[in-house]
């Protein structure tokens, strides 16, 4: 038997041992937030597998991480998707700012943060776009002023996913208005439990509050978790969106669901069973041609992230961020098209996957916008993958 099969019965068994029945299935993930109190099974689930390492399966096991090669990571996603297992812990500590510090903190910002992220310790959110600065970030306007062992920041971010339950915020801020504005752009880490942090939640369409509008007044960032160099956190920044996108399109190799998840139970349910197949031939072929596009996205991603030798994601990102969002929205779009009026539930005389598909519907609005919009995807391809001149 090989090492991955020894690795595969091993892993098998002990997420048949460890994992609740109550972390199995739909339901609350962590997100490490000290503000939301967790399921019992829930925080179970997340105390075992981070003492196991596989909240970053393959992360150095020296910050709390599996220290696992790719393949075997593969292994444990497969099994995890075998017995309905939630992601024990999911956010962006996980997927944007650990990789990002892996990359570019220093030791100790390292030893500082990463244990806490892998721990679910704390959660973190975004500060990069404002008012005025959105697909153009580079003209944000969000100042930090240099005071000896910290800065002071003073502006004004929106769009802050998790804003109202995160601990800590990573954020691009102008510490010099005199350079070029890609130049005068530094990467900071900052609280969000201080006077000078206010935090207002935005709702949307879908009735969930996702978003929030984050005001700095006078709020402090530490010298010390200023990451990379001053005034060159442009640098820094690309490389976290490019963690991002990777995670948006299906690269990052964790337990996003696939786009149309659902989506043939939902055919079955709603427009039924005929000699063992749809009964419309039409959905048939509607859901048949879905269905294999995104298989054929989740292979394509699979071969690309053989293919990256050196492990870290590059402009190719944006490929997958593009069609990936597309396939998203139409997987939700099919979805609810399918339970006709029964997919578009407002109130309690619906039920709870009728409810949920209209909220996928409503929410997957989004897609083609946060991460860098297709527009802003579609020239990172032409300027960074083709070449093509400006």
């Amino acid at each position: 038997m090989s090492e991955l099969s020894d690795f595969r019965k091993e892993t098998a068994a002990w997420l048949e041992d460890n994992c609740p029945k109550g972390a199995r299935g739909p339901g609350q993930v962590a997100t490490g937030s000290t503000k939301i109190t967790l399921e019992k099974d829930v925080a179970l689930w997340l105390e075992r597998a981070a003492e196991r390492g596989f909240t970053a399966p393959t992360w150095p096991t020296e910050y709390g991480g599996g220290g696992l090669s790719t393949d075997q990571a593969k292994v444990l996603a497969e099994e995890m998707m075998k017995i309905r297992a939630r992601a024990p812990l999911m956010g962006m500590g996980l997927s944007m700012i650990g990789p990002t510090l892996l990359e570019y903190g220093t030791d100790a910002q390292k030893d500082r943060h990463l244990p806490k992220i892998t721990r679910g310790e704390l959660q973190w959110c975004q500060g990069y776009s404002e008012p005025n600065a959105g697909s153009d970030l580079a003209s944000l306007r969000t100042r930090a002023d240099d005071k000896g062992d910290h800065f002071v920041i003073n502006g004004q971010k929106i769009w802050t996913s998790g804003g109202a339950y995160a601990d800590w915020m990573f954020a691009l801020v102008r510490t010099d208005f005199d350079a070029p504005k890609h130049d005068g752009i530094s990467f900071v880490l900052l609280t969000m439990d201080q006077p000078g942090v206010t935090v207002k939640p935005i709702k949307l369409i879908s009735g969930n509050s996702p978003f929030c509008e984050t005001f700095l007044d006078d709020a402090i960032a530490q010298k010390d978790d200023l990451v990379g160099e001053l005034n060159k956190g442009w640098t820094v920044g690309k490389r976290l969106l490019q963690h991002e996108r990777s995670g948006i399109g299906g690269l990052a190799g964790g337990r996003r669901p696939a786009p149309g998840t659902g989506l043939l139970e939902v055919a079955k349910k709603y427009v039924g069973i005929e000699d063992g197949r749809l009964a419309d031939t039409e959905v048939r072929d509607t859901v048949t041609r879905f269905s294999m596009n995104a298989q054929a996205f989740g292979l394509t991603a699979k071969r690309a992230n053989e293919e990256n030798r050196s492990g870290t994601p590059g402009a190719a990102t944006s490929m997958f961020k593009l069609y990936g969002a597309a396939l998203q929205q139409n997987g939700a779009e099919l979805k609810r098209q399918l339970m006709g009026t029964r997919g578009l539930g407002a109130d309690d005389s619906f039920d709870s996957s009728e409810l949920a598909a209209t909220s996928e519907w409503l929410s997957s609005k989004a897609t083609t916008i946060y991460g860098g919009t297709n527009e802003v995807q579609a020239n990172i391809i032409a300027k960074r993958v083709l070449g093509l001149p400006d």
